[in-house]
């Protein structure tokens, strides 16, 4: 059990470079939300609901992460700053690394249909910060899901998902392999350029645009006289 709690603590150390140490791990709000987790989902299976129900509201109270008692949680989890909400019928599988301000949301629990409500988190999947996948939905192996990404449909296998409704963009398997990118979110290609930097591209294709019909006016005739459509040219003194 040792051994494998020490393997935890690496596995948090591998994708975040903030740690000097396993020590600062242990202080790490994330890593007491999932042990509170452990025990609340062990009185829940066992149906003590009412103390399963205490120990998450003690965990979100001094973590500020709340995740249902009934949520499956697999390997090495690491939810990081916090401020997230896992729902109950959430599956999330090993090694998932979860960012801040983060919703496992279900679908919407007043219709009264019974079951799975809350999305499928696969091995190796990483949530940006402040996304939000919604739906009984499943997150492939090795996908991203982009920082403020909302996501209500199925994420193929190793794809990103950016924007708002998230699209898809599928990434290389040798480009996974090489880093841990954090927050879900490449700096570069697939995703798109910066606001800023999209603009500046637009106004030089419209400024473009504008030269090239001008050029094309003044080899036909005067600026503004039309060439098409019967209407005769204004003539020339």
């Amino acid at each position: 059990m040792f051994s494998s709690f020490i393997a935890y603590l690496d596995s948090i150390r591998a994708r975040d470079p903030a740690p000097r140490s396993r020590w600062e791990i242990l202080l790490y709000p994330g890593l007491h939300a999932v042990g509170f987790h452990r025990v609340a989902h062990w009185l829940f299976v066992r149906r003590m609901f009412f103390l399963a129900r205490l120990v998450n509201h003690l965990a979100r109270f001094f973590t500020g992460i709340d995740i249902h008692p009934g949520a499956t949680i697999g390997r090495h989890l690491f939810i990081d700053h916090g401020f997230t909400v896992i729902g109950e019928t959430a599956e999330i599988g090993n090694n998932v690394t979860i960012y801040q301000c983060v919703t496992l949301g279900g679908t919407n629990p007043a219709n009264g249909v019974p079951g799975k409500r809350h999305p499928t988190l696969s091995d190796n999947a990483i949530i940006g910060s402040g996304a939000q996948i919604l739906g009984p939905i499943t997150v492939g192996p090795r996908a991203r899901v982009g920082a403020n990404a909302v996501v209500t449909e199925d994420v193929p296998e190793g794809a990103t998902m950016v924007g708002l409704k998230a699209r898809s963009t599928l990434v290389p398997v040798e480009t996974w392999l090489k880093d841990f990118i954090p927050y879900g979110t490449p700096c570069k290609e697939p995703c798109e350029p910066s606001g800023g930097t999209r603009v500046d591209e637009l106004e030089a294709e419209v400024a473009l645009l504008k030269a090239q019909v001008a050029a094309l006016l003044e080899r036909q005739g005067e600026p503004g006289t039309p060439v098409r459509g019967g209407t005769q040219r204004r003539s020339r003194s």
